[in-house]
């Protein structure tokens, strides 16, 4: 009996260790989603029989460019979140992902109710590790490899008493992270309000901007974030703001950021739209010309 019970005493302790191993693993890995839903009005009639995001930017569907930012940033575990519409097209396109060198999810936003309500529903896939949100019209010109090892370092020591720096221009992170861009025309975004390496406010779309610091559509997440989507209250028009989410790290002192040097543009209207394929393809040409 006492070879029974230590035996039993062992065999708990291994699967503890196994259970602890496994969340170390889920915590040094991150995985990212791509939010793809929304009516695309902006763009109609473009958007009249397609998701917007399946639109060419230059020489690819646009949902190409997150998905590379994404992977050139060293994430491989992607969920892509589209509307019922036309979520069988984005399968028919990337199929597993195995094309790509990545492991593909898909799931479908019922309808719309925000950024918020569609991260949310990846909960499951995240299934507790950290998470790299990007929207499907943003187009990035650098990827951020540097950022996701800091990130995970930094999230790492969440709940321990003190924080360390972790480099690569992050400034104390902790639960999550904004990458942020100046920009002439802030009213049309969200604006972050940065004071001594610290960001003090963040203001959704202000009639007058008192920063020029864009948040961008690239957020870095902890698993805290989806108890925090469910405790939002939905805004005045009836959804659930990603910038809530963002506030409620800001208050609890767990929000870094890093700014962004090189070109950044949404593209979900059609002037953006051309501005990003235009930088793109610029970028061909000048490959072609030997100069990258």
């Amino acid at each position: 009996m006492a070879g029974e019970t230590a035996m039993a005493q062992v065999t708990e302790s291994s699967q503890k260790s196994v259970k602890g191993v496994a969340g170390d693993v889920k915590k040094r890995t991150m995985k990212g989603v791509i939010l793809a839903g929304g009516t695309g009005s902006r763009l109609a009639p473009l958007t009249k029989v397609t998701n917007k995001h399946l639109l060419p930017v230059y020489d690819k569907p646009m949902i190409y460019y997150p998905l590379q930012t994404l992977a050139s940033s060293g994430i491989q575990d992607i969920l892509i979140v589209s509307g019922r519409g036309h979520a069988g097209h984005f399968l028919d396109l990337l199929g597993s992902g195995s094309e790509f060198g990545l492991r593909l999810s898909y799931e479908v936003q019922e309808e719309a109710g925000g950024i918020a309500q569609a991260l949310a529903l990846a909960e499951d896939f995240a299934d507790g590790a950290p998470l790299a949100v990007i929207l499907g019209d943003n187009i990035f010109e650098q990827t951020y490899p540097d950022q996701v090892k800091a990130f995970l370092r930094m999230s790492a020591l969440s709940g321990e008493a003190s924080t360390k720096r972790a480099g690569a221009g992050i400034k104390d992170a902790l639960g999550a992270m904004l990458f942020l861009k100046q920009v002439p025309d802030a009213q049309r975004f969200g604006v972050a309000s940065v004071d001594a390496g610290h960001i003090t406010k963040i203001v959704e779309k202000p009639t007058h901007p008192t920063s020029d610091l864009a948040v961008t559509g690239l957020y870095f997440y902890d698993a805290r974030v989806f108890s925090i989507i469910k405790n939002l209250k939905p805004s005045g028009r009836g959804e659930l703001e990603i910038t809530d989410v963002n506030n409620a790290y800001l208050q609890k002192g767990q929000l870094s950021y890093h700014i962004l040097d090189g070109f950044w543009s949404d593209a979900g209207t059609f002037e953006s739209l051309h501005r990003a394929s235009a930088f793109v393809r610029n970028q061909r040409d000048s490959e072609q010309r030997g100069f990258r």
